[in-house]
């Protein structure tokens, strides 16, 4: 059976209307840059910049560790087009300004993407504000001026839209295939005190909601479609109609409470909060339970890739992961949570879970 989280805002209903936004996979990260030769210089630059963060560390931060799935953003008059992750871990809409003329900026050659960046000047709706923010995530930052200018997607239009033009991105994002991120958390975590663009959809949307589905495909791609976001209303052609509500712990996040978790003979019944993140693959949790994981599915570390992996003849065989929330148990069973990166050698496939996913 398939299950759906729904995100629902606690805000008045003034329209009635549905938008829906196609979601693009962009492949795995990881595995383009193994192919590329780049994974290592990758990793020492993600973890140069984790120790740092964690020197600094006092606003909200936001990991990013393989895939993306992207949807296409139009900003501007006349519209210039972006792929922006549809991240609901952080609250910022921000672009890249084309006078950044830096490798980060354009994108490393190994990332095989062709990044877009913005020119705000052949806009006739851009204007600036007074300030400039820096946006910190875990694996890199970026910062330059605020502005305002028309956003539209989903066949919906924002008049308005306060974004960050960045003029300067941290080298790590020069890997990742993406121009930029549109951020669907909540205001209490948006940098510079900018509406986020979820709180300026209310007002058009039918229902005050958006549903994510995400098509998880069993072979890594290098693109392609990757699923839906439907903004005010229940994807019932994606999604099960059997809909499980459950309060936030915080509007910051999207967080909630889980009330236990098990995999194979391991089960811990106990009350935690955690957060839907889209703009995170991967899933983390406290090193205890990712142990369990590890120890559970017979995984392996791989040294030379920083990642744990299993016998490619056991990727349909390991026990679901088990969720329970607000009293219903969620199963993801393996084909959901192993990926295939072909790494050859008879181990191809990697549990993607980590033990270093923590908002800080």
């Amino acid at each position: 059976m398939k299950t759906i989280l729904i995100l629902a805002t606690l805000v008045a209903i003034l329209y009635s209307k549905t938008y829906k936004m196609e979601a693009s996979s962009t492949g795995s990260l990881i595995a383009r840059l193994i192919k590329a030769n780049l994974y290592h210089k990758y990793l020492e630059e993600r973890n140069l910049r984790r120790s740092q963060i964690l020197k600094k560390g006092s606003q909200p931060i936001m990991d990013y560790y393989d895939d993306f799935y992207t949807g296409n953003v139009t900003v501007g008059t006349p519209g210039q087009t972006f792929a922006l992750v549809l991240d609901t871990g952080s609250s910022n809409l921000w672009l890249i300004d084309d006078s950044c003329d830096t490798e980060a900026c354009d994108g490393y050659l190994g990332s095989v993407y062709t990044r877009r960046k913005f020119n705000a000047t052949a806009s006739s709706t851009f204007y600036t504000v007074n300030g400039t923010i820096t946006i910190q995530y875990g694996s890199g930052w970026c910062d330059g001026q605020l502005a305002v200018d028309t956003v539209s997607f989903a066949d919906l239009t924002i008049e308005q839209q306060e974004f960050l033009d960045a003029e300067d991105i941290a080298d790590i994002f020069g890997y990742m295939p993406f121009d930029g991120i549109f951020g669907l958390a909540w205001p209490a975590i948006s940098v510079g005190n900018v509406t986020p663009p979820m709180q300026n959809l209310l007002p058009s949307l039918d229902a005050p909601l958006f549903t994510v589905w995400l098509d998880r495909k069993l072979n890594v791609s290098m693109g392609g479609s990757g699923g839906l976001i439907t903004y005010g209303a229940i994807d019932t052609t994606n999604c099960d109609l059997n809909v499980t509500y459950v309060p936030l712990t915080s509007e910051t996040y999207w967080q909630f409470s889980i009330d236990g978790f098990s995999v194979g003979s391991f089960s811990e019944i106990n009350t935690e909060d955690v957060i839907s993140d889209t703009g995170t693959s991967w899933i983390g949790g406290p090193s205890y339970i990712m142990d369990a994981v590890v120890d559970q599915t017979d995984a392996q570390y791989n040294w030379e890739y920083g990642i744990y992996t299993v016998d490619c003849s056991t990727m349909m065989d390991q026990p679901d992961l088990q969720f329970t929330i607000n009293g219903v148990t969620y199963n993801i069973t393996s084909e959901e949570y192993i990926l295939d990166l072909e790494l050859g050698g008879g181990q191809v496939s990697a549990p993607s879970i980590t033990q270093n996913f923590a908002p800080v």
